[in-house]
């Protein structure tokens, strides 16, 4: 069924969330917050747990450690280490996602990224995926003073590119997507081919819901 947009503003601009929203990386994600926990003998989390800080820095999902400055580093190590180990095994790009980029960029949409990797591990995604030539910015968690949920990587990339908060459209997965995308006065669309179902972003309030890639394209060109 063809998802429908009533009230279409004029939009420009496209930003997109990295993990769960361009590329499937959950099941590597959650695989490395197991193998870090086991690696330092610490109690092991479920999914759900680790899911619900999806899309926030390595930093704020091992928070409860931030009274050990040397045990968090290790721990974000150990991380790393395994994510890049695993990762071009594990990473694909979501079907559609492609296709719809390109066709954003073909007519004159500007795009960017807006994650909370850092800019080496979001390069590494980007590249292996065929996406980093689609991309004009890329913000990152490294180079932001405060990560989404707060608003201020969204704004920079909106003030990198020259762009209207009110002709710009942040795509992500998760509650913190929305949340900064809302705070930084772009509209926010929810894709719902990541792992969180309307359900669980509805509170957030997206101003679109997207069911596939190939909705983003009919939103932003009416097409």
């Amino acid at each position: 069924m063809r998802a429908s947009f009533s009230g279409m503003p004029q939009l420009t601009t496209a930003l997109f969330d990295l993990d769960g929203t361009l590329i499937d990386s959950i099941r590597l994600i959650l695989d490395s917050y197991h193998h870090t926990l086991a690696q330092h003998k610490l109690p092991a989390r479920s999914d759900e747990e680790w899911l619900r800080g999806v899309g926030t820095p390595l930093q704020v999902q091992f928070s409860a450690w931030q009274n050990s400055p040397e045990m968090l580093q290790a721990m974000i190590a150990t991380y790393r280490a395994f994510n890049l180990e695993h990762h071009d095994r594990m990473v694909t790009v979501y079907p559609g996602v492609l296709d719809a980029v390109r066709e954003l960029k073909a007519g004159g949409v500007q795009t960017g990224l807006v994650t909370s990797k850092n800019r080496q591990g979001a390069l590494r995604g980007l590249q292996l995926v065929g996406l980093e030539a689609l991309m004009d910015v890329l913000v990152c968690a490294d180079e932001v003073g405060n990560p989404k949920p707060h608003p201020e990587p969204v704004e920079k990339a909106v003030s990198l590119l020259g762009a209207s908060p009110s002709a710009t459209v942040y795509v992500g997965d998760s509650i913190h997507d929305m949340v900064s995308g809302r705070a930084a006065g772009v509209h926010t669309a929810a894709a719902l081919w990541g792992p969180f179902k309307r359900s669980h972003l509805e509170s957030a309030g997206p101003d679109y819901w997207l069911e596939t890639p190939a909705d983003l394209v009919r939103l932003v060109l009416g097409t």
